[in-house]
């Protein structure tokens, strides 16, 4: 029996897609993102083992608050570290009338993650830069990678939202959201954009770890910026 590591669970949450969502939190990710504020999610070592009944089990416990856009969302960390173990929850959703959402980075692929994305009704994908010199620098991968994802995505017809966060001097300019308008107009499954503001309130997390955040020196975005850049949208 597959067990995931799960480092937390939010029962009833509203910002990991549409809806009312039950968000665990899968430990372990690949990436080391200058912007990251779940710095505790890294090590995929530490969390809770579940099984994927334990997760479902837990979930439809909160089914009657879902409505019509609800359901279970798998954010993390990465969870396409954790592929085959999320393809159990998401299968086991389905049986259970659940609609499933998958919070992920995309910069990892293979036959589980194919395995998953059967099972995934709605992708949120972040698409944290539009440039492969800022990926490098500030995520840790090659944005390639990424826009490949996207391309899988296209060809399974699984509808995308396209989240960013927006980095006071880092990706907060007109230029950076005109092409990630381009990358999104080519791809018709990716029918909403969300501009996500800049926030320093895990640098507390970092503290405790005695670990240094990367942005910790930079501003955090203003309500207003995110308004201009969403009406170039």
């Amino acid at each position: 029996m597959i067990k995931g590591r799960v480092h937390s669970i939010q029962s009833l949450g509203t910002v990991d897609g549409p809806g009312v969502r039950f968000a665990v939190f899968l430990q372990g990710c690949n990436l080391r993102c200058k912007c990251c504020h779940n710095p505790d999610t890294w090590d995929i070592k530490d969390g809770t083992e579940y099984t994927a009944e334990e997760i479902v089990n837990k979930a439809l416990r909160y089914k009657a608050y879902f409505g019509k856009e609800g359901g279970i969302t798998l954010t993390g960390g990465e969870p396409l570290l954790q592929s085959e173990f999320a393809a159990e929850v998401f299968s086991l959703c389905r049986k259970n009338g659940i609609n499933t959402c998958l919070d992920t980075s995309g910069s990892l692929y293979s036959q589980n993650t194919e395995k998953l994305l059967k099972v995934t009704d709605r992708v949120l994908l972040d698409i944290k830069y539009t440039n492969n010199v800022l990926y490098c620098e500030n995520v840790g991968c090659d944005m390639e990678r990424v826009l490949r994802f996207l391309g899988v995505l296209q060809e399974m017809s699984i509808p995308v939202t396209v989240r960013q966060v927006i980095i006071p001097t880092v990706n907060d300019t007109e230029e950076n959201i005109e092409e990630l308008k381009k990358i999104t107009e080519k791809f018709s499954v990716v029918d909403k954009t969300e501009l996500l503001p800049f926030r320093k309130i895990c640098q507390v997390k970092y503290d405790n770890m005695g670990l240094t955040f990367p942005f910790g020196h930079l501003p955090e975005c203003s309500p207003d910026t995110i308004d201009r850049l969403m009406a170039l949208l």
